[in-house]
């Protein structure tokens, strides 16, 4: 049943448009990737959606992987793919749970009873929490009133706010999750074994094709025998925090706010008397370093984790304490509007690079510290997080940082030919997918669950970009940050309307430009917009041509558009960023 359109504030778009080529390649972008997915699906899930591998415990080949399989399918449905991608995210979902809660381990102990325990894996770190729930966080924005999906985010948010006491993953004292290891069975609390990491024992040559390319089950061992220092909090925990932003934009309950902001602090205040630069371990006793005989930047995945890879001996930087962390901070602007968030996260970027060097007349920026100072110097300026660093601040001297970026060339009117490469990057990109699936020898029992993430057909990069101004998603499990975000109220769902065609233009401080076609020359289509992914951003003003509409009248939560058949403008719409709080209810509702 089609929702009330609501009735003002609403502009019509009547002045004719030939359908520009980004639209088209928009629309073939979507179909063909909705066409591909179901392939994808029929493939490698059987009827119940349980993924035709064998399934096994570990970091990598395990649960996460399985369901990384069906990455980005949500995202892909919110942005105007078709309703069975929906169905089928559903089905491979609930088949996932089944398959992992009823798979066991043999050796590996706290897995013997299920990988998966009250639908969550038992301990594994929140680098592949992320991976493996990315799609199910973001389901919200295509199905908010989904009553498993709340009765779901409610216990999960549990198990990290303190509320769950089987799963003390929480000290709220000392505002610590207790261990990089945590999970529905709660917090691992000494260091983690190898085998814990690569899971039970499994033949590999002539049968699999091991990830990180080792040949034998040894060298999977191998490949984490440095992996053990877990205890005590670690900056990829605030991937949790994604969690309670969900609980908050469910319910409006602020207990789910109050967990974020108070764990995100607790960060913040931390990377404050670190010298700005966030630590890697947090003891047990909430002090820097303390479960890593006081070094900030110990611990595994720490700024000092170098290891070596067991099939040439070589050394490897893995420093995976800042690869994600900065979403936490988003997670806490989102919440609030307060650009301190975002203060945190550029202190750490320019505290690193303060320590550069000159090495033969080249300025060189480190990236790792260990217990002889700062090591692994390039080039390039540190800048893990620069690209969102920009995008929350929108501040000229952080765009500095990624000014050769595509996407911010585009945005800044340097490359106008950007969206079209952009899209036929993508449909190569599919088609090669494609190809390579069809092509696909391998057998369930011959296959890892991580063998087929190369193929998944939901790549949904430059479409985020492009039609919502937003930070793509994907593995890294935060939030959806947009600019705009769309519905179709004559289908009551998320997503542009069919034949519809959208394409963020310029951004800056307090406005977004935004081109909007209807491609059908018979239909009209309406389209909602809202501002931001959870409706945080307040539209103030929309502008097409010398049309003006106010739109703070309404509270400015939402602009419905009418597009006649073969028509389309450019709106100039003034925002107030991250003004209103997040919620997932769709705009008809919430005004």
């Amino acid at each position: 049943m089609p929702a009330p359109v609501p009735h003002n504030p609403s502009i019509t778009v009547d002045t004719p448009m030939p359908a520009p080529r980004w639209a088209l390649l928009q629309r073939q972008l979507l179909s063909a990737q909705c066409e591909a997915c179901r392939e994808f699906y029929a493939r490698y899930f059987d009827a119940r959606g349980y993924l035709q591998c064998v399934p096994r415990w570990g970091g990598n080949d395990g649960p996460d992987d399985a369901a990384e399989n069906q990455l980005n399918w949500t995202m892909l449905h919110a942005l105007g793919g078709d309703d069975d991608i929906l169905d089928l995210f559903r089905m491979g979902f609930e088949g996932h749970l089944q398959q992992y809660t009823e798979a066991r381990t043999v050796e590996v102990e706290f897995a013997r009873e299920g990988m998966y325990y009250k639908e969550w894996p038992v301990s594994l770190d929140w680098f592949h929490h992320g991976e493996g729930f990315s799609s199910f966080l973001l389901y919200g924005l295509s199905e908010p009133y989904d009553h498993r999906y709340l009765q779901r985010a409610r216990r999960y948010a549990a198990m990290y706010n303190g509320e769950d006491p089987t799963a003390p993953n929480y000290d709220r004292e000392h505002r610590i999750i207790r261990s990089m290891f945590n999970g529905s069975r709660g917090p691992l609390l000494r260091p983690a074994t190898p085998l814990e990491w690569a899971g039970d024992p499994i033949e590999v040559e002539g049968r699999f094709r091991a990830g990180h390319g080792e040949r034998n089950f040894e060298e999977m061992l191998a490949h984490f025998a440095e992996y053990t220092d877990v205890v005590g909090d670690h900056p990829l925990n605030l991937e949790a925090t994604h969690l309670g932003v969900l609980g908050y934009a469910l319910t409006g309950e602020s207990k789910y706010r109050d967990w974020v902001l108070e764990y995100v602090d607790a960060w913040a205040e931390r990377t404050a008397a670190n010298g700005g630069i966030i630590p890697s371990n947090i003891g047990l006793d909430g002090t820097i370093g303390g479960a890593a005989g006081g070094q900030w930047y110990g611990g595994c995945y720490g700024w000092g984790f170098t290891v070596t890879v067991p099939q040439t001996g070589a050394r490897a930087h893995r420093p995976a304490c800042y690869s994600r962390a900065h979403y936490g901070f988003g997670h806490g602007l989102l919440l609030t509007g307060d650009q301190r968030y975002v203060d945190v996260w550029r202190g750490v970027l320019d505290g690193v690079n303060a320590h550069a060097r000159e090495v033969e007349g080249r300025t060189m920026y480190p990236h790792m510290h260990g217990a002889e100072g700062w090591y692994d110097f390039r080039p390039a300026p540190f800048s893990a997080g620069a690209l969102e660093l920009w995008y929350w601040s929108q501040n000229g001297q952080d765009r500095d940082r990624v000014r050769s970026t595509p996407w911010v060339r585009y945005l800044a009117g340097e490359d106008p030919l950007y969206p079209e490469r952009a899209l036929e990057s993508a449909l190569e990109n599919l088609r090669v997918k494609v190809e390579r699936m069809r092509a696909d020898t391998s057998t369930p029992d011959t296959r890892l669950s991580d063998d087929m993430n190369s193929l998944n057909p939901a790549t949904i990069e430059s479409l985020n970009q492009l039609m919502l101004g937003a930070l793509p998603v994907g593995r890294s499990c935060h939030t959806l940050h947009a600019r705009l975000r769309y519905f179709d109220p004559e289908r009551n769902r998320a997503g542009l309307p069919p034949d519809v065609g959208a394409l963020v233009e310029r951004m800056d401080t307090d406005s977004v430009t935004v081109t909007l076609v209807n491609t059908s020359p018979v239909q009209a289509r309406t389209v909602v917009l809202q501002g931001g992914g959870y409706g945080e951003h307040q539209l103030e003003q929309a502008s097409l041509g010398d049309r003006v509409t106010d739109l703070t009248g309404s509270g400015g939560t939402a602009l419905s558009v009418r597009l006649e058949p073969g028509c389309g403008g450019q709106l100039h719409i003034d925002q107030r960023r991250y003004a209103l709080p997040p919620c997932l209810n769709r705009p008809w509702d919430r005004c």
